[in-house]
């Protein structure tokens, strides 16, 4: 098999083979171009020591000396070139105590996690493959390299990355590795929390993120997501629903695009549901006040996963107005712009759409035609760039403050009240229509 490498790992390779080492292209870059996938980034895997490597190479950067790992910079590229190894005693579920250097390439690949990813490749000896896994690509099977207890005892976010390339190749697990993930799944509590969050999104953004399902059937939602296992089973006796939470959740997602804020939108977005659930005297289901529950549900496992302050306001301001439905007329579109924000806006229509999508059939046409109707409009009101924002308003506190009223809570009341009279009808955002409406409201 012939593997094109990018010209500036040849040269990384070449440069180590002409001084007598060996070196190959190593793990997921190899997987991903048998797949005729474009790999992320190349690591490449050496007999040279970290020191002698740095000799080799003009430009480096001590990234894991301690684990063999040197980053070679090329112009304004930059490659992990790492020294074969073989793994000591994990002591954390997450690390080796200690790393042994060695000359041997199968010994390398024998400590790394899958069979599709532990194989090498160079130009001269071509596939390195000692574990199988072309056979698991040809057969679609993740499966670890040798014993799967012991692979997923040493590094437990293993556990998490077999359902994560499960979602991302469209893989199902082995069996046996399947069945060593659902014994050991309680070990992920001692992943830090940026490990996991790092690897559930990676599923939720993969085109399989129906996949979260697998990983509630092999324990790992009880440990890392027990809101996701809350919602499974519960019902929706509503004429609007004709899946579970979860299920309708699962297809909500596959429904938006692979957008980082808009699958965890819709991972969250019922969450609130089991917690608010009544029934009426008829066997209806009712589910009112979810969106607020579910908002504060997002924002508390966010937390915990601790994602960035940007990535929770979106997420959770999405979750709020997911269910905010509105008649298509141009006032209420301008409304719900300044509330959801104008960047968000799109945001909101893509999810209210995907929502829909995942209920029953019942009234689903009139809910779509009326998102498309709010979304004409709402690409108007952008074309005529309507007032929307305290920023577009025609006056300033600036101006306020020139025809008397003093800095303070007041006068941002004014403004708010200036801001809800334009939203009302754009003609009036005029400089001298908002002064004369102020100095009437100040009796001047």
């Amino acid at each position: 098999m012939k593997i094109k490498l990018p010209r500036k790992v040849l040269m990384i390779i070449n440069n180590l083979q002409l001084h007598g080492y060996e070196a190959y292209a190593v793990g997921g870059c190899v997987r991903d171009s048998i797949l005729a996938r474009r790999p992320e980034d190349w690591d490449i895997t050496t007999s040279a020591r970290p020191e002698e490597i740095k000799k080799l190479f003009r430009r480096t950067v001590d990234t894991g000396i301690e684990h063999g790992t040197v980053t070679v910079l090329l112009g304004k590229d930059s490659y992990e070139v790492t020294t074969y190894r073989i793994d000591g005693a994990y002591e954390d579920s997450r690390h080796p105590k200690e790393v042994r250097f060695t000359n041997r390439l199968e010994e390398d690949l024998r400590r790394r996690d899958f069979t599709i990813n532990a194989m090498a490749y160079n130009d001269e000896i071509r596939l390195v493959d000692v574990f199988g896994g072309m056979q698991d690509l040809n057969h679609h099977l993740i499966r670890c390299v040798g014993e799967p207890k012991e692979r997923f005892g040493e590094d437990a976010l293993r556990i998490l990355r077999a359902v994560r390339f499960s979602a991302q190749l469209n893989f199902p697990i082995e069996p046996k590795t399947a069945e060593a993930v659902r014994e050991l799944a309680p070990t992920l509590k001692n992943i830090s929390a940026e490990r996991i969050q790092t690897e559930l999104v990676k599923l939720l953004v993969s085109p399989h993120p129906e996949r979260i399902q697998d990983a509630y059937e092999l324990g790992i939602t009880k440990v890392i997501l027990p809101e996701w296992d809350a919602m499974v089973g519960v019902e929706q006796n509503t004429p609007h629903h004709k899946y579970d939470v979860a299920q309708h959740t699962l297809r909500a997602m596959k429904n938006i695009k692979r957008d980082k804020i808009l699958r965890l939108t819709m991972l969250f977005h019922d969450m609130g549901k089991p917690a608010v659930r009544t029934t009426d005297e008829n066997g209806r289901d009712h589910f009112k006040g979810h969106a607020l529950v579910s908002e504060e549900i997002a924002r508390k496992v966010m937390r915990r996963l601790k994602f960035d302050n940007d990535t929770v306001k979106k997420v959770t301001r999405l979750v709020c107005y997911h269910d905010y439905r509105m008649e298509a007329t141009p006032k209420n579109v301008r409304r719900a712009m300044n509330r959801i924000g104008v960047e968000l806006f799109p945001y909101y229509l893509a999810v209210r759409m995907a929502d829909a999508k995942a209920q029953s059939p019942y009234r689903r046409r009139e809910k779509i035609e009326n998102i498309i109707a709010v979304r004409e409009l709402y690409q108007e009101a952008l074309i005529k760039d309507e007032c929307v924002t305290l920023r577009q308003l025609a006056v300033s506190g600036r101006d306020l403050m020139e025809l008397g009223m003093r800095p303070g809570r007041e006068l941002g009341s004014m403004l708010s009240e200036l801001l809800e009279y334009v939203i009302d009808d754009p003609q009036r955002n005029t400089k001298e229509n908002l002064c004369t409406y102020v100095k009437e409201k100040l009796g001047l």
